[in-house]
């Protein structure tokens, strides 16, 4: 209440005419020492997003009578070890010959997390903008670390340009019905009527299942490359809560017109531990033989409900041609690597 009354008082300031009936202020700044090793390079630095995604944003939401009610959401991906915000990805394409992420890291805060408009009801929600893609919200869903620091599944975001996100995203995402929700995504690489490529357009959906202590989920898409070649990625995850202890699987597989399929998996745990809880996964990546396997383990100490310090240590084995290495270093081929995380995260 008090966030929003704050972020009332600051439009009302500014001049600026609104009618939600809240607006919200949130955020989290995750700041961590990080150590990576490997046979050919280490490196030591203070990162950010050890353990949550350092954050900065505003929502808002309007009833608009009759359960219905329109909603916002802005929200920036910030780098506070240096000050600088996120690129982001214009329109789901890779610019030949250049970084896929446009202006990254040398431009102020871009709303590159999430930038959306709903309408939501009885009959769901119909959300516009840049927004999560349905494939990686399974893969976050069902890691232990949550795709953050050195423990992240080695097999993570294998995507491409849609991997985590999708700009210029129609989204619909469905009641529970009975514990089945449905997320169905289409996204534009807003291309001219006379482009053969289409790229950056593609579609996603995704299926889960939640009673109690079970959580189940599907998701898939395809995402147009360049002409001819497509990007389809798939997964499926599960976790189930027994107190004590949570359990937690996934595997996915992504085909790339033209190139050999990748396969991955992540299994792991968390379990509450003292004034925290610990976590424990094992993750591979396979790419025609070549493989990356991770073993990491960690531990989250809450000082408060908004403030955590943690700690991970991981390390990574590579077979074949892989040279996967952790926290920037770099490593052989057939090599290992090593790298842990020490950091502090505060949300509000």
């Amino acid at each position: 209440m008090k966030k929003s009354l704050i972020a009332l008082a600051v439009l009302t300031a500014s001049g600026i005419s609104f009618a939600q009936s809240s607006v919200t202020l949130f955020g989290v700044v995750d700041a961590a020492y990080a150590k990576g090793t490997g046979s050919l390079t280490d490196k030591t630095q203070l990162k950010n997003s050890g353990h949550n995604s350092s954050r900065f944003g505003v929502r808002g939401t309007e009833d608009l009578g009759g359960g219905l009610k329109a909603s916002f959401w802005l929200e920036a991906g910030v780098n506070n070890d240096d000050g600088s915000g996120s690129g982001t990805n214009n329109n789901n394409q890779t610019i030949p010959g250049a970084d896929p992420v446009i202006n990254a890291r040398n431009q102020g805060l871009t709303f590159n997390r999430r930038s959306t408009v709903s309408l939501e009801g009885s009959f769901g929600e119909v959300r516009l903008g840049r927004d999560y893609t349905p494939q990686f919200w399974t893969e976050t869903a069902f890691d232990p670390f949550g795709t953050n620091g050195v423990g992240t599944n080695i097999a993570f975001n294998k995507g491409g340009n849609t991997g985590v996100r999708a700009s210029n995203s129609i989204g619909y995402l469905s009641p529970s019905f009975s514990g089945v929700k449905v997320w169905v995504q289409t996204y534009m690489g807003e291309n001219a009527s006379n482009a053969a490529a289409k790229a950056g357009d593609g579609n996603a959906i995704r299926v889960s299942y939640d009673a109690g202590p079970l959580s189940l989920a599907y998701a898939t898409s395809s995402t147009k490359v360049s002409a001819g070649v497509n990007n389809d990625t798939s997964n499926i995850g599960a976790s189930y809560d027994f107190g004590v202890i949570k359990l937690m699987a996934q595997a996915n597989k992504t085909k790339v017109d033209g190139a050999a399929d990748i396969d991955g998996y992540v299994v792991g745990a968390t379990a509450p531990l003292g004034s925290g809880y610990a976590r424990i996964a094992l993750s591979e990546t396979d790419k025609a033989g070549n493989k990356s396997n991770l073993t990491a383990i960690g531990y989250v100490y809450g000082l408060s409900k908004r403030t955590d310090l943690y700690a991970t240590y991981a390390r990574v084995t590579n077979k074949g041609t892989n040279t996967a290495a952790l926290n920037g270093a770099t490593t052989g081929a057939g090599m290992s690597s090593s790298g842990y995380d020490f950091g502090i995260k505060h949300a509000f």
